[in-house]
Order: structure tokens, then sequence, then C-alpha cells
């Protein structure tokens, strides 16, 4: 019988024969199985720790929080819906119509103002109704100054009056005169 003495294992350095770890003695665990037994245990444990977590939080649906609390049977609800009787239509109704043909109001045709701007020119019967007028009197330090004419001409001879106004003042206008206003507050008919 021959006694053959057994072969050690080939040497790797520092690393074992795939680079897990250092060589191991007889009657010793690789420290790499035992790292990587260590590292799936926690794996494990923190897997179920986050299941727990996760199912003991509640419904995200419902919002319900359910740490602590005992799980009870949530209740039932039933819907019954019950048919009305059938109530008989009514009998068609038959209503006489009378048809009514509305008639619009009679509406004022814009005619001559009874009021105007104390500046601008104007047309007696045409743009201001024909009548007796008064104003305030100026707008400003300059006074008020209002002319009554025959024609829109601007000439000197078509002046039937006019005057300066440093106070309030009346003025009595006929139809087809040119009133022109300068400076004054507002007029208004009075008469």
């Amino acid at each position: 019988m021959t006694f053959q003495q057994p072969v050690p294992p080939p040497d790797h350095g520092a690393q074992g024969p795939f680079g897990l770890g250092a060589p191991t003695g007889p009657g010793q665990p690789a420290r790499s199985r035992r790292r990587w037994l260590k590292y799936g245990a926690v794996a494990l444990v923190s897997l179920f720790l986050g299941v727990g977590i996760g199912s003991s939080s509640g419904s995200a649906e419902t919002g319900e929080e359910t740490v602590g609390a005992k799980a009870e049977p949530r209740p039932t609800v039933t819907v019954t819906e019950t048919a009305e009787a059938a109530e008989p239509e009514p009998a068609p109704t038959v209503t006489e119509t009378e048809t009514v043909t509305a008639k619009p109001k009679k509406t004022k045709k814009p005619g001559p103002a009874t009021s105007f701007s104390g500046e601008g020119e104007y047309l007696v019967g045409e743009d201001i109704k024909a009548g007796t007028y008064k104003t305030a009197g100026a707008e400003d330090e300059f006074g008020c100054y209002w002319e009554r004419a025959k024609d829109a001409s601007g000439e000197f001879g078509s002046i039937i009056a006019n005057n300066n106004l440093e106070g309030p003042g009346r003025v009595t206008l006929n139809s087809g005169e040119y009133f022109k206003t300068n400076r004054c507050q507002e007029w208004k008919r009075v008469g």
C-alpha cells in the first residue's frame, strides 16, 4: 500500500481562486461564502420589513391607516332601487292660442338739443332748439364769449348780437340763427 500525501491547493496570493477573498485553510468556511450569506440574510430581512411596512400603512385609495388597528370586516352596502308605479299619461290638453303682433313703441326723433357745450357753433332749430338759454358763466379767467349771427360766414356784418360774460348770462335764440360760444360753461334751455 502506498500512501500519498495530499497536494496543497495552488497559491493565488492574497485572493482566493476566484478573487473572492483570502485563501482558507482546512476547517474554516470560505470568507466569500460567509459574506454572501450575510448580505443575503440582510436583503431577505429588509424585504420582509418593507413588505410588512407597506401592507400595514393602509390603502392609498381610502386613505385609512391600519397601524395598530385590528382588521375588522368592512360593511357591505346594498343599493335597492324600487320601481315607481307607472302613472297614466295625462290626456293631451287642448288650448286655444291667439296671435298678437307687438307694435313697437313710438320713439321721438332725435331733435335739436336743449343743452349743449359752451364751446362751438350751432344752428338754431337744427342743432339746438330755439328758446332762452342760460350759462353759469366763464370756464376760466378769460371770460365767456357768445354771438348770435344771421349766417355762418364769420363776417362782421352777420352778427346780430354778442357779449363777453364775467358771470352767469342768458340769451334768447331764434330758429334759423347761428349761435357761437367760446370758453363758456354748459348752456341749458330755461324757456
